[in-house]
């Protein structure tokens, strides 16, 4: 009708928001995120969302499909362990990034690619390699606070595990010789 309306108008919502992430470089036709099956060993430092590696990279250190299957195809990927080791896997793709840059929320991005692979046919997604621990709001800040205490780059105790706490946590396990997948547990915290 000529007139943008992004609030009452969902083809308008809808349609902005595909022309800001066009404009930030998305690339129709290419994956953003795949849920993949990481193995019980590897160099977990290598799981975060600056590490780019070619999948043949990831296949090199056991990384398949979710099913069992090998990686198939090209390019570069991140590989995204929101749980850490133990959860749900997935290579995270260029489209992913903008995406990201679009909303900086690591979690919020996740869901909201993995809903996309649901909402296109993908099964539910896998629950890992075994039972995942989680921290309570109360010990993610007091682990911030140790970690901030410590030196290490932590902006706000807040109790919220974004990219900067998962930096920062890896930094320590890698330290302290645990496995360095930047998920905060109670072990990680008993020992800080």
């Amino acid at each position: 009708d000529g007139k943008r309306d992004l609030i009452r108008s969902h083809a308008d919502a809808l349609a902005s928001a595909a022309v800001m992430l066009k404009e930030a470089g998305w690339r129709a036709g290419e994956p953003w995120l795949q849920e993949v099956k990481a193995p019980r060993e590897m160099d977990w430092s290598q799981a975060r969302l600056d590490n780019k590696l070619p999948l043949s990279s990831w296949a090199e250190q056991g990384v398949t499909q979710a099913d069992g299957g090998a990686l198939s195809g090209s390019g570069t990927a991140a590989l995204l362990l929101p749980m850490g080791r133990n959860g749900p896997a997935f290579l995270a793709f260029p489209n992913f990034d903008v995406f990201l840059a679009w909303n900086e929320s690591s979690v919020y991005s996740t869901t909201a690619a993995y809903f996309a692979t649901r909402l296109s046919g993908a099964p539910v997604l896998r629950s890992g390699n075994g039972p995942v621990a989680t921290l309570s709001l109360g010990q993610a800040k007091q682990l911030q606070a140790k970690l901030k205490q410590r030196g290490l780059n932590i902006t706000k105790v807040d109790g919220i595990i974004g990219e900067e706490t998962r930096n920062a946590v890896r930094s320590i396990q890698q330290e302290l010789k645990l496995p360095a997948d930047g998920y905060p547990d109670a072990q990680l915290l008993s020992q800080l």
